[in-house]
């Protein structure tokens, strides 16, 4: 399996190139900063695996494209992809909230969203299908004080990953969105430990998730384990949303 990760120089990105190499995958590694997918690249060769990096802008139309071609012209296809790249700012309460911050939401989220899967759908259909998971958040199924622009962006791909397994249900491509809590990434590793506890306390498994619980989900979703499951929006959140927390 030849498979794209966006967002892949930190967290859940970098934690689901190890996991995706791990099982077999070539992995393809994207992000802005081309040192630290450099690195992941290189450990994950040490590690037996398969691996490369490109630098993209994933809200650049001229960048994705040729994340793509780049793809092809060194493995010859595409069978998945994990669009996970996702930004936005500080929590600010909305009218607070510069007009050029929320843009970036948008920018950075859906519709580099959006052209990850232009681009790569094609070049799975040329293969004879695939899979793409994109990476939603909680923050994509309910409201958060003083996120606007994160949580519009999170709502919007979870309807781009509806339309997308809609639109290429018969042609053999599969596109499902995953949806996590609160994650043990960079910024939540930097809080005080107090401050993790009071996060942790709104779970009702009673912890944070790891990024390689997450990871594993998204490499599930596109395997063959889960062939006939397209259009479907997962949480990976310890309970959090059934509880309405």
């Amino acid at each position: 399996m030849v498979a794209i990760i966006t967002g892949a120089s930190r967290g859940i990105g970098a934690t689901s190139a190890r996991t995706f190499a791990a099982q077999g995958a070539k992995v393809v590694l994207a992000a802005r900063n081309e040192q630290s997918i450099q690195a992941i690249r290189d450990e994950i060769r040490a590690a037996g695996g398969e691996a490369m990096a490109v630098r993209v802008d994933v809200s650049d139309t001229q960048s994705v494209e040729s994340l793509v071609k780049e793809t092809i012209g060194k493995y010859g296809r595409l069978d998945a992809a994990f669009n996970n790249a996702a930004g936005g700012p500080p929590p600010t309460p909305l009218a607070d909230l510069p007009v050029e911050a929320f843009e970036e939401s948008l920018a950075v989220n859906v519709r580099g969203t959006f052209l990850c899967m232009k681009y790569e759908i094609p070049a799975m259909l040329a293969a004879g299908g695939g899979a793409i998971v994109n990476m939603s958040s909680t923050a994509g199924l309910r409201g958060v004080p003083g996120l606007a622009g994160y949580v519009a962006s999170k709502h919007a791909i979870i309807g781009l990953t509806r339309v997308a397994a809609l639109d290429y249900a018969r042609q053999g491509i599969r596109v499902n969105a995953i949806t996590p809590g609160p994650i043990l990434t960079e910024r939540l590793a930097g809080l005080e430990a107090s401050d993790r506890e009071r996060i942790s306390a709104f779970v009702p498994m009673g912890r944070i998730g790891k990024p390689e619980e997450v990871a594993a989900t998204a490499a599930w979703l596109l395997s063959a384990q889960a062939s006939f499951i397209t259009g479907e929006v997962l949480s990976v959140d310890g309970g959090r949303l059934a509880s309405g927390a």
